[in-house]
């Protein structure tokens, strides 16, 4: 019933929040579809949006709950989507219980499954007083207790095993809002000063000349100058990207597998001068987001639509000076920004990413000048698609070497990097406040 004005009625808004999230949450979990692609389908506004981004980011205790509550009862995936929501909300919300439930119950029906109605209300009253037996059922798994999928937790505690436990936590919080600043058109301080004159405070981080960490995230439109390129929305870890490359002025750049195009702007903002950057992608809709990144930034770049772990018609035989290598991997550094990856990554899907990493590897080291730098990067914790990566091209391309990265660039580092016998390691949740990266530096011999 709407509210006077035409509103909808509250109790009628909640409920149509937790079924949209519902819906969004069933599209990753039952239909294997990003959040993103999920919450657009759904028509997401920023509270669905929240709503489906908790649920995801919690969904392992989440469905052990659901599990102790139905007995093993399988219910349909918009139904099973909706109870992990209610639980959230329970759990993760400021709201009332019983307004938790209700609300719940009234999505059952606009999700159009009215006969299941008693049931969604019979186990959220059950949750609510039974809460502290059920938790600590659930707790007793150590998968569900640190929200991550089994296989990914076995992975990190044997990678990592004395940071396996910060590494999740980092996974299961909030991340920091980080901007990249074009320092080509204003300081750091100078923006500084505009962003507190719209009342968002930030702070600066010590070791990266363009970054800022805002006090509290803010949708991208509040930020001044975003529109007209001055500023860009980037991870400190991934900002690193373009600085360690150590682009100049007059070079020959290849930005592979570059989509969206973060660090293609990276690149030709950190360049003191211009630079003949070609970006390639395998995906054409993505690569159109480069295009559109980099309207955004008043920037130019050559964009390629190609198969970097094979096809060579695109390249006009002229080698690089530089080559960034960002490459396909399991995104499982970046889990606090995107959820989603506890669902949808497989462990068999880490040795396939693991294998075509080697091969654009092989292929883009041909595509470098001697005595040229590349840049290899994940945005992935996991040794297999890093460390490993880096050893086995070694081992099989005669004319590659691993090299040290310069003495300016190693400044760049923050404190709490690790070194790697090849490269170095960002993990997330670091006092730096950087999500999981790895960065090697490598060459061809003259």
């Amino acid at each position: 019933m709407p509210a006077p004005g035409g509103a909808p009625a509250p109790g009628h808004a909640a409920a149509l929040i937790l079924a949209q999230a519902a819906h969004a949450v069933a599209g990753v979990v039952s239909r294997g579809r990003s959040a993103d692609d999920a919450l657009a389908r759904a028509g997401a506004d920023s509270a669905i949006r929240a709503v489906t981004l908790g649920t995801l980011r919690w969904y392992p205790q989440l469905a052990a709950l659901a599990a102790l509550l139905t007995a093993g009862r399988a219910l349909v995936p918009e139904l099973a989507a909706l109870l992990a929501v209610a639980l959230h909300q329970l759990q993760h919300s400021r709201h009332p219980p019983e307004a938790s439930v209700s609300s719940a119950v009234d999505a059952v029906r606009l999700l159009r499954q009215p006969h299941a109605t008693g049931l969604m209300n019979a186990l959220l009253r059950r949750f609510v007083r039974e809460r502290a037996a059920l938790l600590s059922a659930m707790l007793a798994d150590p998968a569900a207790a640190c929200a991550h999928p089994a296989w990914l937790l076995a992975a990190l505690r044997e990678a990592w095993p004395a940071d396996w436990e910060r590494i999740t936590a980092a996974n299961n919080a909030q991340p920091p809002l980080t901007v990249r600043v074009d320092l080509s058109r204003g300081s750091l301080d100078d923006y500084c000063v505009q962003l507190a004159a719209h009342g968002l405070p930030a702070m600066r981080l010590p070791w990266l000349p363009t970054a800022l960490v805002l006090e509290r995230p803010v949708p991208v439109e509040r930020l001044p100058g975003f529109a007209e390129g001055w500023v860009s929305v980037q991870d400190a870890g991934a900002q690193l990207a373009s600085r360690l490359l150590g682009v100049r002025a007059g070079e020959r750049v290849l930005d592979a597998c570059a989509a969206p195009g973060g660090k293609t702007g990276a690149l030709l903002e950190a360049a003191d001068g211009a630079i003949d950057l070609t970006a390639v992608d395998v995906d054409a809709q993505r690569l159109a987001r480069v295009a559109d990144n980099l309207a955004r930034l008043r920037r130019q770049a050559r964009l390629v639509t190609a198969d970097l772990a094979g096809e060579r018609s695109w390249w006009d035989g002229q080698r690089f000076d530089r080559i960034l290598l960002d490459a396909p991997c399991s995104a499982v550094g970046v889990i606090r920004r995107h959820p989603d990856i506890k669902l949808l990554r497989r462990p068999q899907d880490i040795g396939t990413l693991a294998a075509l990493q080697r091969r654009i590897l092989e292929q883009c080291l041909a595509l470098l000048k001697p005595g040229g730098r590349l840049l290899y990067s994940t945005c992935s914790v996991l040794p297999v698609e890093n460390q490993a990566v880096v050893e086995a091209v070694l081992a099989a391309v005669p004319a590659a070497r691993a090299v040290p990265m310069p003495a300016p660039m190693q400044a760049l580092l923050p404190p709490d990097a690790r070194p790697c016998r090849h490269g170095v390691q960002l993990l997330p949740g670091n006092a730096a406040l950087t999500d999981g990266f790895y960065y090697a530096c490598l060459t061809v011999a003259t």
